[in-house]
């Protein structure tokens, strides 16, 4: 078994400092550390139980089938956050038939990104005997 430390996602924004001002300052990502200087510097930011890495420049946009997954605790005060700092939200929070309450944005080049609640009656949640 690989026994795994920690995470990274590592993006490479074809706008750097467009991006930066998406993940620190409209979803207010905390930021780990950061390294190099100029336009392309890196910013590695929190993710709960990982990290995100925005640094270099890409030509293009990325694949279509990368996505971010981030979990709040409450997607419906996330959504009216998000809308106050001006952030588009692709889709509002709606209860999945699965049980999760799920959001839908993008980040400046496309990325999808999907905020999950993990309602107090979902199994991930539920522990019986606890």
């Amino acid at each position: 078994m690989v026994h795994v430390l920690s995470s990274r996602i590592l993006l490479h924004p074809t706008d750097p400092e467009r991006s930066r001002a998406f993940y620190g300052e409209q979803l207010g990502l905390a930021v780990y550390r950061e390294f190099g200087t100029g336009p392309e510097r890196g910013t590695v930011y929190f993710l709960g139980g990982g990290f995100l890495e925005v640094s270099g420049r890409a030509a293009s946009r990325p694949e279509p089938a990368v996505r971010l997954w981030l979990q709040v605790a409450d997607a419906a005060a996330a959504e009216e956050e998000l809308r106050a700092k001006g952030v588009e939200i692709v889709r509002p929070p709606v209860r999945e038939p699965w049980g999760l309450v799920e959001m839908w944005i993008a980040d400046p080049d496309g990325t999808p990104i999907v905020l999950v609640e993990v309602p107090a009656d979902h199994p991930m949640r539920y522990r019986p005997g606890i």
